[in-house]
């Protein structure tokens, strides 16, 4: 028995002098280790622990927003997030399968988070394929090790929306924050544009780069990303109590809050009017913009471009690309010829017979001033402008630059172009050219063909002249905010004077006659209520391809500004559409109804009135048919009340066919068409003027009819 008990000692003993030999080895080891560590390859350790603590993060700065005149956004940061969910999650995996659960929360996720947003539109079989059933069965199929690991149920939510799913079935059993939570969410900026589609082309979008940072790529957001973007901090790697962390070096700077100078009522008027007018003349495109005159503040710009299924989107920003300008080249080329005396008077004569290949079919055949404008003598505008640059054609060039007509603009509009005029030399690179040929191109020139002038520059000349001769410089940005400090932008200007005040006021007396004369050719733009001022042009284009000019379609514009007596605003329109209408009837039309609006909302230093009445009349009010309008009538003292129908249309609709809402105030016909099942959407302001679904139309409940309203 002792024999025994001494063996086991021995045997004890034995296990204890294992065990203690192997942790001396391995005290020994780490020993050896440690002193390899920090004495022979100590310089290959600092060395490495220098280059991790000495190198800096950069630190993204958050980029500024943009703001309309009035402090509206335009653009700015959001921050949003992904909500994910980890299927291979300890939590998902320990727990037990249960079919009509994993069901429940695909039904929650189709009906208020789906993959598709016209999910419930679609066929059967397409609506299998989309919804979060099919994903979720496809997913929880798989190995539970083979699962994705961040599934996402939301791109771009909020915070709500994650507490939100965070109640869905399946997914509220599961408690704990952070990793202890299959479901998580992902942090991260999103530039956002409250007013969707509006001015798309001049606020411009952003771009995110591979290195994470988020740059302007056009319009605003790309002119002034420098301003916007900020000034990008720095951070480095450094030993704390807890462990390693960053450690700011160099504070990121937030980007400047740029204010520019749309006008978010004015640019919404201008978009509806330039796609009305396209839309009456089946227009390809379109381009329209309205500057303040004193200040040269660009206060709305419009480009529409005709899409696929016919209806109008923003698009291409040609405002600030090169066209043959045509007819609207004439008072530029007049105002030259009174500045250098080759005309002394508006009513000083020219000749206005055949000349130079063309012909003027307006009589009479002498004509001064004012009726070379007014008619648009081609031939009377030609032959002004040969009484000082016959001799030498190029100096019209040379004379042209002299007033700053090729210098950028710097508008603050992506890609703006300046104006391409040759500059008609005797020699064109090894040919020499004849007088012919030159006298030629400088008629050509003189009344708006050879010549590639965007939209923006031929405004720019004219709000010159409607502002006495004084070239203030076409801006988009008015102030720059950061930190609470406003740097207001002054005026400023690309040639102090374009030309003298007594010729700036003989150039507006000739701009008056195509609207108000008798034989303008922009009588259609004249309204009593407006008096504006300015001039059509046409011209063919010349196909993307080259070749001779495509005498099916034209471009027609108009360049004005008003009121005439004391201009606030001038505009311009250009508008491509086929043959067959006038600049009078289709960019006219735009320049006039713009007027008319802001006219009617005193906005041009008078009282609003939507009647055209004096201000000492009182005002006809136009009220819901079927509605009392005494009391109305009453408080606003007016002496006459019209309503827009007269009998309840209850009596006069059929449950079966679409009704014809015509000359019906918005209120009553939107509760004519929501009585029988038909959502509505409005367009304008005023009365019904036309809708999208035609009267005695087969009435589907259910469906979206668009009412045109005018006042």
């Amino acid at each position: 028995m002792a024999k025994k008990k001494t063996n086991n000692k021995s045997k004890i003993l034995f296990r204890y002098g294992l065990i203690t030999l192997a942790f001396v080895l391995i005290a020994i080891a780490i020993i050896l280790k440690l002193f390899n560590t920090t004495v022979i390859e100590a310089g290959k350790w600092n060395e490495r622990a220098r280059r991790d603590f000495s190198k800096l993060d950069t630190i993204s700065p958050e980029r500024g927003n943009i703001l309309s005149d009035n402090g509206n956004i335009l653009a700015c940061n959001l921050k949003v997030y992904d909500i994910k969910i980890d299927l291979r999650h300890a939590k998902v995996q320990k727990r037990k399968f249960i079919q009509a659960q994993i069901d429940s929360l695909a039904d929650s996720l189709d009906l208020y988070y789906p993959r598709r947003k016209d999910l419930h539109s679609l066929s059967p079989d397409s609506f299998r394929k989309y919804s979060w059933r099919t994903k979720l069965d496809k997913e929880f199929a798989k190995d539970p090790n083979k699962r994705t690991r961040a599934l996402r149920l939301v791109s771009k939510g909020s915070q709500y929306d994650f507490e939100c799913i965070r109640k869905f079935p399946y997914l509220r059993d599961f408690t704990g924050r952070g990793y202890r939570n299959p479901l998580y969410t992902e942090e991260r900026n999103t530039r956002i544009y409250p007013y969707g589609k509006m001015a798309y082309r001049s606020i411009g979008r952003v771009n995110e780069n591979d290195r994470g940072e988020f740059h302007g790529f056009s319009g605003l957001e790309c002119d002034l990303d420098s301003l916007l973007y900020g000034r990008p901090g720095l951070a480095k790697k450094v030993t704390l109590t807890s462990g390693i962390g960053n450690w700011v070096t160099q504070p990121s700077l937030r980007g400047y809050d740029v204010q520019t100078t749309i006008n978010i009522d004015l640019q919404d008027m201008l978009e509806e009017e330039l796609q009305k007018t396209l839309q009456e003349c089946n227009g390809e495109w379109g381009t329209a913009l309205l500057m303040e005159v004193e200040t040269g503040e660009i206060k709305a710009i419009a480009n529409l471009d005709r899409a696929d299924d016919g209806s109008y989107i923003e698009a291409l920003n040609r405002a600030v690309r090169g066209f043959e300008p045509g007819s609207v080249m004439k008072p530029i080329s007049l105002m030259i010829a009174f500045e250098d005396g080759l005309v002394k008077s508006v009513n000083d004569a020219i000749d206005c017979s055949p000349f130079q290949r063309t012909t003027d079919p307006h009589a009479p055949t002498i004509k001064n001033m004012k009726q070379v404008i007014e008619m648009s003598s081609n031939t009377g505008i030609a032959r002004v402008i040969f009484r000082g640059y016959a001799a030498k054609p190029e100096k019209f060039y040379d004379r042209l630059k002299e007033i700053g007509f090729f210098d950028p603009l710097r508008s603050g509009i992506a890609a703006e172009q300046i104006p391409v005029v040759r500059r008609l030399v005797e020699m064109r690179g090894d040919r020499r050219v004849t007088m012919t040929e030159r006298h030629l191109d400088l008629a050509r020139q003189a009344y708006g063909y050879n010549t590639l002038i965007p939209p923006l520059y031929t405004l720019a000349i004219y709000n010159a002249i409607a502002n006495k001769g004084k070239f203030v410089r076409p801006h988009l940005t008015k102030r720059l905010i950061r930190d609470g400090v406003d740097s207001v932008l002054k005026i400023d200007y690309v040639r102090e004077r374009i030309c003298s005040e007594e010729t700036a006021d003989k150039v507006r007396q000739c701009l008056l006659e195509p609207v108000w004369g008798e034989h303008g050719t922009a009588r259609m733009v004249r309204d009593e209520r407006v008096k504006i001022a300015g001039k059509t042009g046409t011209a063919y284009p010349v196909p993307d391809h080259g070749g001779t000019y495509d005498k099916s379609r034209r471009r027609y514009a108009f360049a004005g500004f008003f009121p005439y007596d004391n201009p606030k605003y001038s505009c311009m329109a250009l508008i491509l559409a086929s043959s067959g209408t006038s600049a009078n009837r289709t960019s006219g039309q735009v320049v006039k109804n713009m007027a008319v609006k802001m006219y009617s909302r005193g906005i041009l230093d008078n009282s609003a009135s939507y009647t055209g009445h004096e201000k000492n009349e009182a005002p006809i009010v136009y009220s819901p048919a079927g509605e009392s309008t005494s009391n109305l009538a009453k408080s606003v003292k007016a002496a006459n009340v019209k309503s827009v129908r007269t009998t309840d249309p209850r009596h006069n609709i059929s449950v079966q066919a679409v009704p014809d809402l015509t000359g019906y105030d918005a209120s009553t016909a939107i509760r004519i068409l929501e009585r029988q099942g038909i959502n509505v959407r409005l367009r304008g302001s005023g009365r019904v003027v036309s809708q999208s679904v035609a009267p005695g139309s087969q009435l589907r409940r259910g469906s979206t009819i668009t009412l045109s309203l005018h006042i």
